[in-house]
């Protein structure tokens, strides 16, 4: 099937030729044309599977087909902040040929800019339900036209307890609109939730929750305790070959301590969780989309909708409460044809868990240790992983800038090996002698603006650039 099949306006056809694309995902192929004869559906897939447009594409030909009434016509509810910025983007890429006016109505961003929109006529929300309720409660906002609601994520808004706040929403919009309910699992109890929102839904379930083995490379580390984490994530962190990685912790408090630790050991990390402000959140993300940052500390609810194509590595600081979960996080490597790398430290208390997540993927995920050279041995059975007692060589600094080192076995490397490729490891910065590059300083440690990349105490030499240290 090609997208010109399914009857879509021809300016929605010219953006998606636009974008490279001629061939609908499986969710978009199956749902598009119910979601077209103006059907209810609920949907399970993955992230990166192309749900969003799924819903986008139909809900910009019900605008394309019909007179814009001056009123928002499509809601769209998302659990977090960055998802509604991902969707806001997916839509102007598909809409650009179109004249859509679009609304985003988020927590932790100004309200004088969202008075301003509501000021104007809009064809579509984006929101998220809190600040939707806001406006909601204060009168500023007019529900009654619209025509398509969409819940994305509806399973993450059941975790973060907003059903109430969806059912509320839901009852200041006509029964005669269209509802679609998008989550990452077919869920059961989530459908029992929902049922009084939905007419007839068709039931479309096209998640993937096996692994590509050949795409992602799988380990798991198992230590005696806690305490000896930070010390293995260290010399995980600097022996393997990573370009960019997201680190996983199970709540935000210690999202913050780690990124704080690490930026202290020299590294290039920040932290990413709800209680950052929302401007603290997009200079963080740009950071390490640039590569400024090389390692974002993210709890599950933050790193959602986080769009990074190039992730070479996924590290289960902590390892997830649900195997789904442990689906989606290693998801964000591995992904566009590249190959990634997901590693799981885990105490010897939770080698349950990890059974349990390999009967969800249905593979036997690779268990190493270190041995006391520093190098990694695969085991046959549970087995920790010692604590490296090595202490990491520092480089000496040469004059000239840093040496970027490279390594054939990197999925990432290209072959030109020029600043900025892939091929690149981005520098570990803070060497402990004062002669070398200097520690991300510690008062800026909670601060993700912060960027490693211009050492406040070499401000004044431009020529200096820190050396990436070689290891072992």
């Amino acid at each position: 099937m090609t997208f010109t099949k399914l009857n879509l306006h021809p300016k929605i056809l010219q953006a998606i030729e636009a974008c490279g694309y001629t061939k609908p995902t499986p969710i978009q192929a199956q749902a598009i044309p119910h979601i077209l004869e103006g059907k209810d559906i609920v949907a399970s897939a993955q992230t990166g599977t192309g749900k969003t447009a799924a819903y986008v594409l139909p809900g910009l030909q019900l605008l394309a087909s019909k007179p814009s009434v001056g009123k928002p016509r499509i809601l769209i509810l998302a659990p977090t902040r960055e998802l509604a910025g991902q969707i806001t983007k997916v839509i102007g890429q598909y809409g650009k040929f179109m004249k859509v006016n679009i609304a985003s109505f988020v927590g932790g961003t100004s309200y004088h800019k969202q008075f301003r929109e509501l000021s104007r006529p809009i064809d579509i929300i984006i929101a998220t339900p809190g600040r939707l309720m806001d406006h909601m409660e204060n009168k500023r906002l007019d529900l009654s036209k619209i025509e398509m609601l969409v819940v994305d994520e509806a399973d993450r808004m059941l975790d973060m307890g907003f059903i109430n706040d969806i059912k509320t929403i839901v009852q200041a919009t006509p029964h005669s609109r269209q509802t679609l309910l998008l989550s990452a699992t077919a869920d059961d109890k989530l459908i029992s939730i929902m049922k009084n929102l939905l007419k007839n839904p068709v039931r479309i379930n096209v998640s993937q929750d096996k692994i590509d083995a050949t795409l992602i490379k799988q380990k798991v580390h198992v230590v005696a305790d806690s305490n000896n984490k930070k010390q293995l994530l260290e010399h995980i962190l600097d022996t393997e070959n990573i370009f960019k990685a997201i680190i996983f912790s199970s709540t935000k408090r210690n999202a913050a301590k780690l990124a704080l630790q690490l930026r202290d050991c020299g590294y290039a990390a920040s932290p990413m969780h709800g209680d950052l402000k929302q401007s603290a959140r997009n200079r963080t993300l740009a950071q390490f989309r640039q590569g400024e940052i090389q390692f974002l500390i993210a709890t599950d609810v933050a790193a959602r909708g986080i769009d990074v194509l190039d992730i070479s590595h996924v590290i289960n600081y902590d390892l997830p409460k649900f195997a789904e979960d442990y689906v989606h996080r290693i998801g964000r490597t591995g992904r566009a044809g590249k190959t990634g790398v997901a590693i799981s430290m885990v105490i010897q208390s939770e080698i349950h868990q990890v059974r349990r997540i390999e009967r969800y993927i249905g593979t036997k995920i690779q268990q190493v240790r270190i041995t006391k050279d520093g190098s990694e041995q695969e085991m046959e059975s549970t087995v920790e992983s010692p604590v490296p007692h090595t202490k990491r060589r520092r480089p000496k600094q040469k004059s000239g800038g840093y040496h970027s080192r490279q390594n054939s076995h990197n999925p990432h490397a290209s072959k030109s090996g020029s600043k900025g490729s892939h091929g690149s490891r981005a520098p570990k910065f803070g060497a402990r002698d004062s002669s070398h590059s200097p520690r991300a300083p510690k008062s800026d440690a909670r601060d993700s603006s912060y960027n490693p990349r211009a050492p406040k105490s070499d401000a004044s030499d431009s020529s200096y650039r820190p050396r990436a240290p070689k290891f072992g």
